[in-house]
């Protein structure tokens, strides 16, 4: 179908002796939020690493918006184009000021004059509610600013797709709803993610479909009314019952 801008069939990754990713198949709509949760080692990151080849999958298929991920280097960085990526860690430049960190991968990769590269990040640092930091450098942010200058710089590039690896796990918690709060605000403006985290909060809120992993599998995907109030797998139920008070 046209509408799935991701398409993942019969997704493994082996390391070694251990399956990390074990027959996964999923879709995501275009303009669809999707929120994968799990125990830790149960393979949700390693799927979203897979997605734009970070990882390079043992077998399976993987579509990215008619694009088949596969190991050409063409077809990545053709991917890579159209998906930004948010990780755990920052990864910012500490030498450069916010405003640089979010302009650099559009002037070397977007290949953009310098006035649009700032004219597009301030607009980006607006959208994520820090545009007085521009000329700030990361060390003098809190880390959830650092968090929405990474949100910022992966916008910058007008990707149709956001993946975020647990992007609220290495924040202190009362700076966890700021950075949600801008995913939010994305999710409803119509931005295709897929987003792996422990915030169940977020997850009912923001996703149109929720897969919960563990072991390598998906063990139950559905809507999050559904999901929550009436988990069909014994799994899915214990899960809950440990993180939800």
């Amino acid at each position: 179908m046209s509408d799935d801008i991701i398409i993942i069939e019969h997704l493994v990754k082996q390391f070694k002796n251990l399956r990390a990713v074990d027959d996964v198949s999923l879709r995501v709509g275009r303009g669809k939020v999707l929120v994968i949760i799990g125990p830790s080692g149960s393979g949700k990151s390693t799927v979203l690493r897979c997605i734009n080849h970070l990882e390079t999958p043992t077998s399976g298929l993987i579509m990215v918006d008619g694009i088949h991920v596969d190991a050409k280097a063409s077809h990545i960085n053709a991917v890579r184009a159209e998906v930004g990526m948010v990780f755990q860690q920052f990864n910012l430049f500490p030498h450069l000021t916010v405003l640089d960190n979010v302009c650099i991968a559009q002037r070397v990769v977007r290949g953009r004059p310098a006035e649009e590269c700032r004219r597009v990040a301030l607009t980006q640092l607006e959208r994520v509610g820090i545009p007085e930091k521009a000329s700030a450098y990361p060390s003098q942010l809190s880390g959830g600013q650092q968090q929405r200058v990474a949100i910022a710089r992966a916008l910058a590039m007008n990707p149709k797709i956001m993946l975020f690896d647990e992007p609220t796990s290495a924040l202190d918690p009362e700076m966890i709803k700021e950075v949600l709060d801008v995913m939010q605000d994305l999710a409803r403006s119509g931005m295709t993610m897929v987003c792996v985290t422990h915030e169940m909060g977020f997850a009912r809120n923001a996703a149109d479909e929720i897969v919960f992993m563990d072991k390598g599998k998906i063990v139950e995907q559905g809507d999050p009314e559904t999901f929550y109030t009436n988990p069909r797998e014994e799994r899915t139920r214990a899960f809950l019952s440990q993180i939800l008070h």
